[in-house]
Parts: structure tokens; C-alpha cells; sequence
């Protein structure tokens, strides 16, 4: 939902009511002048939000006011369910929708209201708890390409790729942020025509603005004083910014000079790119029957919390360990980027999760006991990563599953339950392991990319398979830590011109650091202690020499 994050009005200059509605209805003229030019379709976004919902309104109207041999193009209406939207707003959304439908249908409207979703394999626990994504950051926000930017763009593409182009029409007001008007200004130089830019990121689109100048108040004032024409209550819309309020406070707009509701941010509940959720805290303090919405910001605060370096795997997902430099205690570390959340956190989330699921459909009102935090498509997806990417065949997810909800887990995946490996062959791999993690992982590997590759007709590409599961699960964490450092060792001299050093690194005299130079982020080469080492690592080196020069000779 847009909301505003600045003053409004601020360094710009008030209307007046009378200037509203006079903008208003060269609005709905210029709105049905640009829908009767061409066939080219429509595609209005709407989040159930004030701007979105004032921007539809605006539109409908002014097609409303058409004949209706005029209403001959297609306009469709698309919102973005991202799977994790505030529980109270996707009820809104979902409920408004099918209000939609039945008055374009009522009022012979060429209106099309269309619920999209991610990609199953694109959702938000398919990320955290199956590719053990940690929570979204400023420098790693995964998230809103994957849930709210692909699926609407999947729709305007099919659009396009059916009638050659398509215009997009958006809420959006350079009132919003300082941010979001400098960018609309700059793309005012491209424009074919009033409010009615190019989109830089599908071609073959425009996009519409019809409130880009619009300010907080006179969305309110216009939503408040004129009727919402597919009969869903702009009043409720008021309440529940209301209600989202911190203080509670969202005074009637009467004129442009009282301060209005606008700051309240509605979004996914599971978001850690803002530093805390203030709609639903306001929501759960300012409504005592929306208290049963308590767990989900539990669960979020724990999402957004610190995370703990035994939660998270010392490498990327490929294997890989990439180093940072941090500031530690006013001295320059060097350490591995943690990874993703290892299998141990994996299950924990996903625990957690089930549980608020199963405690909330036991508290919610009666209409919202149905709700589903995490669909069973996104569970077997997890289930299917787990196995087949994670290798860890000892299957968990069903038995955690089972042991929160008390039901056996249907898994609609075809094929999903043949197995040859379950959690009896992992317990006696445990034991044969013993505490040595690494053996453990790369003996599953080995064993789960075996199988996988039993099923197949053709075993082609089986042993780059496995020689996969060598290079990332091989190494203990010291080991591959200290290699890490040496790689961006040698890079350094390399870059720096240091030949002695480079000969040091590569013809054998570096030792690998042990635990303490590791943490403490030095990782230059160690002098041998004794004369027999210096000997033995000389030897090493000259022998290596002797077998290159042979090889250059050779050739």
C-alpha cells in the first residue's frame, strides 16, 4: 500500500477544494480521451491502499461516464498477493476484489480484477526456510523482486505479448517521498503526453499517473466525499489506516489544511528492511480483537533479531567462502560472509512457523480462523530442496509436519515419497560420523547424488555431480577458511607487484594458519619454526620446480 513519508504539503503550495474538483474533472476528461484513442489495453495496479484505491475510482468513474458501445477495450485490475501481507489488509484486498468483479459485471464495465501470486518456488519460506535465505537486508533484499515485482510483470508481459503494447496506471504521487519525485521529474522529459510516461524496465509499456500531484489530504478528501462505485466502504479504508496509526489519531479531512492519516505503512509482516513493523504493533494496541495477530510480530522481531553465527554456514551455497573486512573492536578483521541458515535453523523456523499457524487458527474470529501462513505447495518445494539440493535424506519436513499439526503431510508433488534413503540410513550415518559435521555432510551428498542419479536413464554428468560434493563438503570449515585467506592473499601480492611473496604463497612455503590467526584476520605467510621444516619445505618447493620446468620443457 502507497503511503506518504514526508510532510505533506510542505514547501508546496495548498488547493483549495474548489481547485480539487476542478482537477478532477479535467482528470475524467483527459482519462476518457486516452481510453477512446486506441485498442491498446489497460492494466491499473492496485494494493488496496488510498492511492491505488483513489487512482481505480478515478478511472472507473470516467468510464462510467462513457456510452456504453465506448466501452469496448479491456481494463484490467491486478494486486499482487505477496503470501505474507498483513493478514488484515489481504482480507481487504481479497474481499474488495471479488466486490469488483460483481459490479463491472452488474454495471456492464470492461473491468477485470486479477489476484497474482509468486512463483511457488519464488515465495518468501521457499527462500528462508528451504534455501535458508537469512532475513532480507538493505545490501540483500532478495525479497521484492521475487514476490511483487515478477508476478506483476509476468501478467503485463502476457499482456504485451498479446496486443503488441499496454498502459500501466499507478497511484503513484511525487508527494510520497523526496525520493520517488525526483525520479517522476526526471522522466517527465520523456513523456509522449501529460502524465503518461515510458517504463524503463518493460518496453512496449507507458505508464499513466492521473494523482502524481496530488497531496495526502486531497486522496482522503476525495475518498471520503465521493462514493466508491463497486459499493466497497472507502470509510473502512479510513478505519483500518486508523487503526494502524501509532497514536490512533486520523482526524477527517474537511479541508486541505488539516493533517491527515497517511503515514501508516502496510506491507508483508515477516519485512526487516524497516526497523520495526509499526502498522500491526498499532493494530494489536489499538484493537483488542486483533490480538491474535501477537505471534506474527513475535515471530518477525525474532526474524529481525541478530543472528547468531551457529545459525548460519560459514560458506555460500555453492561451497564457496567469501571474505569480508569488519571492524572489530578498532581493529580490521577479516572474516567469511556467513552463509545460509544451516539445517538445524532450517527446521527451527519451520517449527515455529506451523505452530503460530496452528495457535492462531485457534484464536483468529471466526472469519479468519482459515488462514494459511505457509501453502502446501511452498512446503513441498522446501521438502524438494531439502532432498534433492540439500541432501538431507533423512526427509524431516513431513515428520515435523506431522508432529505440530498432528496430520500426516499430503505431498501433491508426483513421486514425492520413492525414496531409497530415509531417517533410519541418516541416524546410522550420524553414528558412523560421529561429531564430525563435515563427513557427515559430505557423505549424504555423495549417497543422495548416487540415488538421484539411479532414477535417471542416463547417468550423464554424474561425476561432475560428485565432484561437486568433493569440492564444497571436502575441507573442514578450518581448512577451507584458511584457503580462503590464501586465495585473497595471493591475489593481494598479485596486485601489489610482490613477487617474493607470490613465490612464498605458490611454491609451497605457506603453512596454513591456525585458529586464532584465522579469527583475528591475519592470514600472511608463517616462517617455519625449525631448520628441519625450512629443509623439508625447501625440498618441497625445489621439487615442484624441477616437475614444472619438465613439463615446459616438454611442450
Amino acid at each position: 500500500m502507497s503511503t506518504a513519508q514526508q510532510p505533506e504539503n510542505k514547501g508546496q503550495q495548498t488547493r483549495t477544494v474548489a481547485d480539487l474538483v476542478e482537477d478532477i474533472q479535467a482528470l475524467t476528461t483527459e482519462i476518457q480521451e486516452l481510453y477512446c484513442l486506441d485498442a491498446i489495453p489497460w492494466v491499473v495496479g492496485y494494493s488496496g491502499g488510498k492511492d491505488s484505491t483513489a487512482t481505480l475510482q478515478l478511472v472507473w468513474n470516467a468510464i462510467s461516464g462513457l456510452p456504453p458501445e465506448k466501452r469496448n477495450k479491456t481494463i484490467y485490475v491486478i494486486t499482487t498477493d505477496t503470501l505474507v501481507e498483513n493478514p488484515i489488509v489481504a482480507a481487504w484486498v481479497r474481499n474488495s476484489l471479488k466486490q469488483m468483479e460483481l459490479e463491472a459485471q452488474a454495471q456492464g464495465l470492461p473491468f477485470q480484477p486479477h489476484l497474482l501470486q509468486p512463483d511457488y518456488k519464488e515465495t518468501f519460506w521457499v527462500g528462508l526456510i528451504g534455501k535458508g535465505y537469512p532475513a532480507p537486508r538493505g545490501k540483500f533484499r532478495w525479497c521484492t523482486e521475487r514476490l511483487k515485482i515478477n508476478p506483476s510483470n509476468r501478467f503485463i508481459r502476457n499482456v504485451i505479448r498479446t496486443n503488441g503494447e499496454v498502459i500501466v496506471i499507478l497511484g503513484t504521487r511525487k508527494a510520497e517521498s523526496t525520493r520517488r519525485a525526483s525520479r517522476m521529474k526526471k522522466l517527465e522529459a520523456m513523456r509522449v503526453r501529460d502524465r503518461l510516461s515510458p517504463n524503463m524496465h518493460l518496453p512496449n509499456s507507458l505508464i499513466y499517473s492521473p494523482i502524481e500531484d496530488w497531496q495526502n489530504d486531497e486522496v482522503w478528501l476525495y475518498l471520503m466525499q465521493w462514493e466508491n462505485p463497486w459499493r466497497y466502504s472507502n470509510k473502512d479504508l479510513f478505519a483500518m489506516y486508523r487503526g494502524a496509526s501509532a497514536d490512533n489519531e486520523c482526524p477527517l479531512v474537511v479541508d486541505t489544511s488539516t493533517p491527515s492519516c497517511g503515514s501508516s505503512r502496510f506491507g508483508c509482516w515477516v519485512c526487516t528492511l524497516v526497523s520495526q513493523d509499526k502498522s500491526l504493533a498499532a493494530m494489536i494496541q489499538n484493537d483488542e480483537e486483533k490480538e491474535w495477530m501477537q505471534p506474527l510480530l513475535d515471530f518477525r522481531k525474532e526474524l529481525d533479531a541478530e543472528e547468531t553465527r551457529d545459525r548460519r554456514d560459514f560458506r555460500r551455497r555453492n561451497g564457496d567462502v567469501q571474505l569480508y573486512e569488519r571492524n572489530l573492536e578498532g581493529e580490521k578483521s577479516i572474516e567469511p560472509i556467513p552463509g545460509p541458515y544451516i539445517k538445524e535453523a532450517r527446521e527451527d523456523w519451520l517449527r515455529k512457523l506451523l505452530t503460530i499457524e496452528k495457535q492462531i487458527r485457534q484464536t483468529a474470529p471466526e472469519n479468519m480462523r482459515d488462514i494459511t501462513l505457509i501453502t502446501v505447495e511452498e512446503l513441498s518445494e522446501i521438502r524438494r530442496i531439502w532432498l534433492e539440493e540439500r541432501h538431507e535424506f533423512d526427509d524431516s519436513l513431513p515428520r515435523i509436519y506431522e508432529e505440530v499439526t498432528g496430520e500426516k503431510f499430503k505431498d501433491p508433488r508426483p513421486g514425492a515419497d520413492q525414496k531409497l534413503l530415509g531417517s533410519d540410513e541418516w541416524a546410522v550415518l550420524e553414528e558412523i560420523c560421529a561429531d564430525d559435521k563435515m563427513h557427515l555432510e559430505l557423505m549424504s551428498n555423495l549417497l543422495s547424488t548416487e540415488w538421484q542419479f539411479r532414477k535417471k536413464t542416463k547417468r550423464l554428468g554424474i561425476y561432475e555431480s560428485l565432484e561437486k560434493c568433493f569440492k564444497s563438503s571436502s575441507r573442514s570449515p578450518q581448512e577451507a577458511i584458511a584457503n580462503a585467506h590464501l586465495k585473497r592473499d595471493l591475489r593481494e601480492a598479485i596486485s601489489q607487484g610482490d613477487m617474493t611473496k607470490v613465490k612464498q604463497l605458490t611454491l609451497g612455503d605457506f603453512t596454513i594458519p591456525n585458529t586464532e590467526t584465522i579469527t583475528s584476520g591475519r592470514s600472511e605467510a608463517i616462517a617455519p619454526d625449525t631448520p628441519t621444516e625450512a629443509t623439508e619445505s625447501d625440498a618441497k618447493a625445489k621439487a615442484w620446480g624441477n616437475r614444472k620446468f619438465k613439463k615446459n620443457q616438454k611442450k
